[in-house]
């Protein structure tokens, strides 16, 4: 009988797999209004929740849950608690900000046809985990990984994908039921798009460009 723990072959995979997959990753956004209202195949939100659950973790812990919500109450809900976050975020913007601020378009909550939680059950796997006994949140590190994957795999499905940040997460936690054990790490809109724009929106609109890679690089210590 096969020993099912030996390693296998590693995959070789061809010149052009390759390149799709840097092209996903050079084309993946962060979705603010650009939705479909369109909803979104079963199937493919299956298989965006596999790639999602085959991410890395500590330990293999698997810390992630998903919950997906649909309904149009609750999602006003968590957008009243996104608008009360939002008023207060544009006011610690200089004068000459807060306008370019309030133009930019954060209505996915509302607009997206499914908005997905996913979060970090900080005891899963016990007290002592292996990969995390010096680090206590390599949980978290590894639930954002689970997001990124669910992400990239998004943008090859043609399916949008937001992550709103600007609201009190324990507002949130207590509107879905979230446990105080558990950390609510991104939430997300997702829906299909038929428009996207050609660099990460701030960078299009001024707010930042990307920086370049060559100054981010070091060679075997900090330095400037």
């Amino acid at each position: 009988m096969p020993d099912q723990s030996a390693p296998k072959p590693a995959r070789i995979f061809s010149r052009s797999e390759r390149q799709a997959m840097y092209d996903i990753i050079n084309a993946r956004r962060d979705v603010r209004n650009e939705f479909l209202p369109d909803p979104i195949d079963e199937r493919a939100l299956r298989r965006l929740l596999e790639a999602a659950h085959a991410a890395p973790s500590v330990g293999f812990m698997q810390p992630w849950n998903f919950i997906l919500i649909r309904d149009a109450v609750r999602k006003a809900e968590v957008h009243r608690a996104f608008a009360r976050a939002n008023d207060e975020a544009a006011e610690m913007f200089p004068d000459d900000r807060q306008a370019a601020y309030r133009a930019l378009k954060l209505e996915g909550i509302r607009k997206a046809p499914l908005n997905m939680v996913v979060t970090c059950d900080r005891e899963r796997g016990g007290k002592v985990v292996l990969g995390r006994t010096h680090n206590r949140d390599m949980d978290l590190y590894s639930t954002v990984c689970a997001v990124q994957n669910l992400w990239l795999a998004a943008r090859a499905e043609g399916i949008g994908v937001g992550w709103v940040s600007i609201f009190d997460h324990e507002d949130v936690k207590s509107l879905l039921g979230i446990p105080d054990h558990v950390e609510l790490v991104a939430y997300l809109c997702l829906g299909y798009v038929a428009d996207l724009f050609d660099q990460p929106e701030l960078a299009a609109r001024g707010w930042r460009q990307r920086i370049p890679l060559d100054d981010l690089i070091m060679n075997e210590y900090w330095h400037e």
